[in-house]
């Protein structure tokens, strides 16, 4: 076999992101400098939000988010099954409870219907949030998700790791761009390799709430503080600065631990790569689309396909997800042939984590169902139409025989 390997996804790196980065690393500045804000301004900028904050990667995202969000113990928070863990284990790192609602199995995302029916059978007040994700590059409406957060008093946290660049079209025929913070409290990005961004590791939170901004920038940086108005005077505060009563007095060294927080800082080295990155973010979304296109086009009338992600306007398709026939055999039988496509998501009731905290198989019957067919093909922007067509005479050829 002379097939070179075909991940499902795969960074791209150019060499004007490697100068990028040897910049960085000839700088002053490995960390706290002033790429972190350059990046965060522009990526702001790109998703078309007031505030972004970045941080050391999606998970380090969430956690902050929670916090942030005042989740605390025995707070209950709906949460997709279908999605990587840490979208409900944000939840538990602050003590919360996860309650998952099933999906759509028409989009994949979370079932607004199965949302609205939790929420009508409990006492309000019974949940504290909800967690919606954009699996895959397909954006949530979180418009209509907003109206029933609204009605029940709940906050929402967009996990948008997958959909950079995406949106949904609103009640006013608008396109709405994840993470953009009109319907959501708070979102999510994710800078791993194989997403749309890649800074080796990295994540970023986006708002338009100011005060919710402030107490990410707190939490993010061990909830330490400088030159903030809000430093209380007390004996401990004279003592600390050298006497100094007066805060415009304060000396350069003094600072306040004001909250409990976090290291979950970026480095301007990984951000230098990720503003170099933003500048072809666009052009890596259209590759997506034309891969995108040519998949629905080899599918059309396959009867092995029993669900794809189909062409969706906004969709962002970090992944191009199919449900199909006898996918064990089929996956490893693309395996031996150098096709390394991948399973997206195990369902998060069923680790073996929330298993023990009471789900058990047949609580969603919708993922479930989802969970045995589905299998992610390569979708990365450098792929090229000769290897996509391989993978696509590959999976033909399966079937055929």
């Amino acid at each position: 076999m002379t097939q070179k390997p075909i991940p499902y996804g795969c960074q791209h790196i150019t060499e004007e992101d490697i100068e990028a980065v040897n910049a960085a690393l000839r700088s002053d500045y490995l960390t706290q400098g002033p790429q972190i804000k350059e990046f965060e301004d522009k990526f702001a900028d790109y998703i078309g939000c007031n505030y972004a904050v970045a941080v050391a990667n999606g998970t380090a995202a969430l956690h902050l988010s929670a916090m942030a969000l005042t989740v605390k113990p025995g707070d209950k928070v709906i949460v997709t099954p279908l999605t990587f863990v840490a979208s409900a284990n944000c939840v538990r790192y602050c003590g919360g409870e996860v309650v998952f609602a099933d999906i759509d199995p028409a989009t994949y995302l979370l079932d607004i219907d199965a949302v609205k029916k939790m929420l009508e059978a409990s006492p309000k007040g019974t949940y504290q949030g909800i967690i919606p994700v954009d699996f895959a590059g397909r954006a949530v409406n979180l418009e209509e998700f907003r109206k029933l957060a609204d009605e029940y008093g709940l906050w929402i946290l967009e996990d948008a790791c997958h959909a950079p660049g995406g949106y949904f079209i609103d009640s006013n025929n608008d396109k709405q761009f994840c993470g953009n913070g009109k319907y959501a409290d708070l979102a999510i990005f994710s800078f791993h390799p194989v997403k749309h961004i890649a800074c080796g590791e990295g994540g970023m939170i986006t708002t338009n709430d100011e005060d919710l901004y402030n107490k990410l920038l707190l939490y993010r940086t061990h909830g330490i503080t400088k030159g903030s108005p809000a430093f209380p005077y007390t004996n401990s505060i004279e003592f600390a600065t050298g006497g100094y009563k007066d805060e415009s007095e304060y000396p350069g060294w003094y600072m306040e631990m004001q909250d409990l927080g976090y290291n979950y800082r970026l480095t301007d080295f990984q951000a230098a790569l990720g503003i170099s990155q933003l500048k072809r973010a666009d052009k890596g979304l259209e590759r997506r689309h034309e891969i995108a296109q040519n998949y629905n086009k080899a599918f059309e009338g396959k009867s092995y396909i029993l669900g794809q992600s189909g062409d969706v306007e906004g969709n962002a398709y970090h992944l191009y997800v199919v449900e199909v026939k006898d996918r064990l055999n089929l996956y490893n039988y693309l395996r031996k042939n150098n096709i390394f496509a991948q399973i997206h998501y195990i369902p998060a009731h069923l680790m073996p984590y929330y298993r023990n905290l009471g789900y058990k198989e047949g609580d969603l019957p919708s993922v479930e169902t989802y969970y045995k067919h589905c299998l992610s093909l390569p979708m990365f922007p450098t792929l090229t139409e000769e290897e996509q067509m391989y993978v696509i005479n590959k999976i033909d050829e399966f079937y055929a025989k």
